[in-house]
């Protein structure tokens, strides 16, 4: 998080200056079409496996540096829906992504033969496709332009159908569906207030997927360094400053196929606890424990469910990581709001920064003990490296380093000590692109670094929760230029360094941060997450990070990080979470509800609170400059709030369920419409419109004071949510008007069983004592099928499980599969099934200890309400008489 009131001590560092872009400029102008190229001698192909010597096959180009003579191709089928083709140097042993660090499958040959795709190469210039094997379909030919490989350049280019529909290359604020004609996509993190379309955001996500009428595919280039990705009418074009060239290919053939390979490669996303799907409250601005104290009991008047406060740097003394104010966040008060929380069935999440304030012979623990363990970041002459974050001047631990885990574990586990500590029960971990502000490192006092408290601390004895307020490896060489490099990437901040890591800097094991730059934030997300892990054994944990890289979701959640109070912004996050959630596989995603940045509207945050209701990391966020923005403050957004939360919760064990799949196979949680409706090409652009799991298509209004809204609906049969009454798709788009703020437009596609419970709760702990309702919800063939998962919600490894099948076929519901989990007393109440035209005569009921208690048939919905007991124990059904 760059807070606001740094921008003016920044305003000089923060954006490339005129001339700094000319040279940029410069840099980025060689004409590498005529470099020369390679001729691909020596080729020996196996079963599964394909070799071969790459020879500069005519006089260097040296565009960006000396072309490297002789390279080494390696080609292997590792499953029959995924390729994958390295190529490096034949002589020098270069910088690859560490195998320790993102886990890939083995990658043992399987016979080419029985692949649903295929490499083909040409020999001299070498260039190679990829096609599918039933039908010759090019999906990837490399003979765009010319391969170059030099120390500190890579460029390899592949033709593309004319507007090709390209999805992917993050994190960024562009628009879902790529511009075909004139998109560049950078890959390098960085801080990144305000969240501009067009530049690089806080992660890097290598990745993009392919869509035609023919089928989905998906290419992964696994490598960390600072990269262009340039797309054109035609083609697309990487532009990388090091390492290899590492590529997967994956064959799909449907998107979500593609997605379940992608995850296969960088790793399945981790499970969650139940609660991290409540609702969150945080604010940078939060003065002391009273203001905290005040929010937790204001939700709770208002009516609102409050399932996890948070808070942000506020609590620390002097913005020390890994300490606690004495006077405004005094360690007896934060026992106090912990166990007031826990009691209530909520949870207490607080932030840690990277950086460690560098504070010798102040008795500061943390950094006392980074030195003696020499974890910190250093000069090639063993000094500290400094930098200029919150607390002043900061070091930053090197994760490479061999005692770093430990270190950073052994912190957690004393600072967060349930008994001397503060008891959190999750992690959020910031500013960890990571980034270093521009202020010289002399001058970080006169820059305001640690910021001064904007009032005086509680007086001594002031009371809390009295009562209720109502408040409305091998790396790049050392002879290279590792700060400067000759080719210049689109970097919003101009040179690498800037505003982060020197990026000339060796780590413990020998990689420099030039080429693991990417990797920082992903690096802190693995330790923080082995350290929450280490002090609450055998439970799940929930950490949400900013700075991601490929296989992030595999350990943590993310944020969508420093947006605005803009409908622009609010628009933009749909976007954002599909990326994170369908492409990267890092579903646990949300943005900052209503905005972070700037002051919000009644009417924007009750539309937000209604749209981030279906992101699957729902929180409330703002900064200290802006106005409040809590949901209880505006009657309008406190009552979209309720209204929207009602909805997740009773729809939360679906979610759930979605999410488990996921973590399972890598079928996404939310997606995009051109997912489930891959040959509609009127889907392909559409990101404003989104599936939450495979029923539920989510239309909000979009623009600013509206009421209404244009959403299209495929040639399918859905059903109103509200009204559960039928309403069949045309593939045009649909005017829905008098949308209250207060309300958000939700259909259920037909095909769909939704498991619910029968009402809300003011926590998550609750719901789970609540009833089921299943919708059935058949499509035109009359059919529909829905899942339920159910396990304690907490468990890392779970020994006793509920995992339900239900299947709709000619009247009959029928559910079957484990019911392994004690759900106590919860049973099914109702089963509602829609789109019934005729009263039916009877229903029967079947199952130990199912009982029928009657039914009712609605004819202007066309729906039939079943009332019934039946426990959750064993496989039941229900028909309908006709």
């Amino acid at each position: 998080m760059l807070k606001a009131a740094a921008l003016g001590a920044l305003c000089l560092y923060t954006f490339a200056t005129a001339s700094q872009r000319q040279q940029l400029a410069e840099r980025q102008s060689a004409n590498v079409d005529s470099c020369p190229g390679y001729t691909a001698k020596n080729v020996k192909t196996g079963k599964g496996t394909l070799s071969a010597d790459l020879v500069l096959a005519g006089t260097a180009c040296n565009a960006y540096g000396p072309d490297v003579q002789n390279l080494k191709l390696a080609v292997t089928y590792e499953d029959e829906t995924r390729i994958h083709v390295k190529i490096t140097d034949a002589e020098n042993k270069r910088y690859e992504v560490p195998d320790e660090i993102v886990k890939r499958p083995s990658g043992s040959a399987v016979d080419d033969k029985k692949a649903d795709i295929k490499f083909n190469y040409k020999p001299s210039p070498f260039s190679f496709t990829i096609t599918r094997a039933k039908t010759g379909e090019v999906l990837f030919d490399s003979s765009a332009g010319a391969l170059v490989f030099e120390p500190q350049y890579l460029r390899l280019k592949t033709k593309l159908p004319s507007q090709a529909n390209i999805y992917g290359l993050g994190e960024h604020t562009d628009s879902f569906r790529l511009n075909p004609s004139d998109t560049i996509r950078t890959l390098w993190n960085r801080d990144a207030y305000g969240i501009a379309q067009g530049s690089n955001l806080y992660g890097s996500h290598p990745i993009y997927f392919e869509h035609r009428t023919s089928g989905t595919h998906g290419v992964l280039l696994m490598n960390s360094d600072g990269m262009d990705v340039i797309l054109r009418d035609g083609s697309l074009e990487y532009n990388v400053i090091g390492g290899i060239f590492d590529f997967y290919f994956l064959s799909g053939p449907s998107p979500v196929q593609v997605a379940q390979q992608y995850a296969t490669v960088v790793g399945k996303p981790a499970e969650v606890p139940y609660w991290a799907f409540g609702l969150h409250q945080c604010r940078w601005g939060y003065r002391d424990y009273v203001d905290v104290a005040n929010v937790i009991t204001n939700y709770s008047a208002a009516g609102i469910p409050l399932e996890t406060m948070w808070t942000d740097i506020d609590y620390m003394y002097k913005r020390w990581t890994f300490t606690n104010d004495p006077e405004y966040f005094p360690m007896e008060k934060m026992h106090q709001i912990t166990d007031y929380l826990h009691t209530h069935n909520q949870q207490y999440i607080v932030m840690i920064d990277p950086a460690v304030a560098y504070q010798p012979n102040q008795n500061y623990g943390a950094f006392d003990r980074g030195v003696k363990d020499g974890v910190f970041m250093k000069f090639p002459n063993g000094t500290l490296y400094q930098g200029v974050v919150w607390p002043g001047l900061t070091v930053y631990p090197d994760w490479f380093h061999p005692k770093a885990t430990d270190y950073w574990t052994e912190e957690m586990k004393r600072f967060f000590d349930p008994k001397t500590g503060i008891d959190i029960d999750g992690l959020w971990i910031d500013m960890n692109e990571a980034t270093k502000w521009a202020h010289p490192v002399g001058f970080a006092a006169a820059a305001g670094n640690p910021p001064p408290r904007p009032a005086p601390p509680p007086a001594n004895g002031t009371q809390i929760f009295q009562k209720r307020q109502n408040n409305s490896a091998n790396s790049t060489s050392s002879t290279e230029n590792l700060l400067d490099p000759p080719y210049a990437i689109h970097n919003t901040f101009g040179q690498l360094s800037q505003r982060t890591i020197r990026t000339d800097l060796v780590h413990a094991n020998g990689l420099t941060e030039y080429d693991t730059h990417n990797l920082y934030g992903f690096m802190m997300s693995l330790n923080s997450q082995k350290a929450m892990e280490a002090r609450r054994p055998g439970k799940r944990t929930l950490v949400i990070t900013r700075s991601t890289f490929a296989g992030a979701g595999n350990k943590v959640g993310k944020w969508l990080g420093d947006n605005l109070s803009t409908w622009d912004h609010y628009r933009w996050s749909i976007a954002g979470q599909l990326g994170m959630a369908s492409l990267y596989q890092v579903p646990m995603v949300g943005s900052d509800i209503c905005g972070f940045g700037g002051n919000t509207t009644e009417t924007l945050c009750a539309r937000w609170a209604t749209l981030g209701a279906f992101s699957p990391f729902m929180r409330n966020h703002n900064d200290d400059t802006s106005i409040s923005q809590e949901f209880y403050r505006w009657p309008t957004v406190a009552e979209a709030a309720k209204k929207a939360i009602a909805i997740r919760y009773q729809l939360l064990d679906y979610i759930y369920t979605h999410f488990h799949r996921q973590s399972k196979d890598g079928t996404p949680l939310i997606g995009p419409m051109w997912f489930q409706y891959p040959a509609d090409q009127n889907t392909y652009p559409i990101d404003l419109q989104f599936f939450y799991g495979d029923s539920l298509l989510v239309s909000p209004v979009t623009q600013e004071n509206s009421t209404s809204v244009d959403i299209y609906l495929p040639k399918d049969t859905f059903y109103d949510y509200f009204t559960l009454a039928p309403v069949q798709g045309s593939g045009v788009k649909v005017s829905l008007t008098n949308v209250n703020f207060t309300d958000i437009p939700l259909h259920i596609r037909g095909g769909g069983i939704l498991p619910m419970r029968v009402e809300s709760a003011m926590t998550t702990a609750a719901l789970r004592q609540k009833d089921f309702q299943i919708v059935v919800a058949p499509n035109a063939s009359g059919t529909a099928t829905g899942y339920l998962y159910i396990d304690d919600g907490v468990s890392l490894s779970q020994t006793k499980t509920t995992d339900v099948t239900f299947q709709y076929a000619k009247g009959t519901l029928k559910a079957s599969g484990k019911f392994n989990y004690n759900v106590g007393s919860v049973k099914v109440a109702k089963v509602v099934f829609l789109g019934i035209k005729s009263q039916p005569k009877g229903v029967s009921v079947s199952g130990s200890g199912a009982k029928s208690k009657g039914f009712k048939w609605d004819a202007a919905t066309s729906t039939v309400t079943v009332d019934v007991e039946i426990p959750l124990k064993g496989a039941f059904s229900v028909t309908l008489k006709s």
